[in-house]
């Protein structure tokens, strides 16, 4: 068997084991034992594309779908579903074994893995999840969540709710050499900023944080740093008190054309 066909053959074999997880099915349940609402956001962070679930597209019962190849800037709003201890432990179409307890989702269309926020249209809620597995297929159900993240959106009671849903652009999202970027599950060990820009000259920065006051953007702030004797002026948002509300504020200026914006700790 060559390797080229053995790749074609666990990709199918993925494909199909998680087709089975798509949507809510009969049988499916909430665990007896959790109980908690306040799971912590999936935390977006820079990643490749999975090996796994990312074909140009793919047939479930009889209709092809379109995989995004990229997904910066996309909207979309319609019913959340989840799905909870049926599939538990069981393969995503990422690969990655579905965790009911964690906060993740499936879509159609975005590419695995994708960061998304979603809002909750009738009590106000947002969440993030992480997006590493495809469905829901039930005619007009736009997204499947976990069973933590329907309950931290306030859908588990009822099954289903109507949602808003955009994507988070992660590629700012990278490490440089002065500043750490946050990574999941970690703790700060000092202040929280999401830095939007870092600009050569004062008059720029100046600009550009009057610019985001003039959005409604709050703790505007320039910051000025030496290197070498040439100064750097960075314009950021903050101090912030935790990574949920930074990546809050990231999503909201994504929403007025900033997508250049990086969670910074220093």
């Amino acid at each position: 068997m060559t390797g080229h066909y053995q790749h074609k053959t666990i990709l199918l074999g993925l494909l199909i084991s998680s087709l089975s997880l798509f949507g809510c099915a009969p049988g499916d349940s909430a665990p007896d034992d959790f109980v908690r609402d306040d799971t912590p956001n999936a935390v977006p962070k820079n990643e490749p594309l999975s090996r796994y679930g990312n074909p140009p597209s793919y047939t479930v019962m009889g209709k092809t779908y379109k995989v995004m190849q990229q997904a910066n800037g996309f909207q979309e709003e319609g019913i959340a579903s989840w799905y909870g201890t049926k599939f538990h432990g069981r393969r995503t179409s990422s690969g990655e074994p579905y965790n009911m307890y964690a906060m993740t989702a499936a879509h159609k269309h975005l590419p695995l893995p994708s960061y998304v926020e979603v809002t909750h249209k009738q009590n106000g809620r947002k969440i993030i999840v992480k997006v590493n597995d495809r469905g829901p297929f039930h005619e007009g159900r736009i997204i499947d969540l976990s069973y933590a993240a329907a309950r931290k959106l306030g859908i588990s009671a009822t099954g289903t709710g109507p949602v808003s849903i955009r994507v988070i652009n992660t590629s700012a999202l990278d490490l440089d050499t002065r500043d750490v970027v946050m990574p999941i599950d970690s703790r700060p060990q000092g202040k929280i900023h999401v830095q939007v820009a870092a600009m050569g000259t004062e008059s720029a920065a100046e600009t550009m944080a009057s610019k985001l006051r003039s959005k409604h953007m709050q703790s505007v702030r320039v910051h000025v740093v030496e290197n070498d004797g040439n100064k750097l002026y960075r314009v950021r948002i903050g101090p912030l008190p935790d990574v949920d509300l930074a990546y809050k504020v990231i999503n909201d200026l994504n929403g007025i054309g900033v997508d250049t914006a990086r969670v910074v700790v220093d």
